[in-house]
């Protein structure tokens, strides 16, 4: 694990929601960590192997209209809606917290993130709180997992 690896890991989905209403500019991205990524300057779309002029990331953010309702939600389907990646993507894929700043849009849309600096790892655990969050939902939803699993 390299130096940029070290970072501390948050834990429960109330520790990702505190972060994430403190601060502005985050992003969510999954990789084998900063330590890979952080002089990376450049994604790949899958479908055309055309190189990306940022990092693909999923903003944290929690957004003006979604008011004065639980931000453990907002970040629960922020997290959620990419939980399948580092399956997907293999051993090692974890998801991180950073900074960064939009260069583009990818062909999902995600924005395409340069400049990064690396806060923090979030758990398996947060992820599976986001999960059942979501769950917990009256309305059924989905993740935006193309290959149907």
């Amino acid at each position: 694990m390299s130096a940029r690896d070290r970072l501390p890991t948050l834990s429960t989905l109330a520790e990702a929601a505190d972060l994430v209403a403190r601060h502005r500019g985050l992003y969510v991205r999954r990789s084998e960590g900063p330590g890979v990524d952080v002089d990376t300057v450049s994604s790949t779309d899958e479908l055309t192997g055309v190189p990306m002029p940022g990092l693909s990331a999923s903003p944290l953010d929690i957004e003006d209209w979604w008011g004065d309702r639980s931000p453990e939600l907002w970040v629960a389907r922020r997290l959620y809606d990419y939980a399948h990646l580092p399956h997907d993507k293999g051993p090692g894929v974890r998801p991180w917290v950073r900074t960064g700043r939009e260069t583009g849009r990818g062909p999902d849309n995600e924005p395409l993130v340069a400049d990064a600096e690396p806060l923090c790892w979030i758990s398996d655990e947060v992820i599976a709180a986001a999960r059942a969050e979501v769950a917990r939902q009256e309305r059924e939803w989905g993740t935006l997992r193309r290959g149907g699993r």
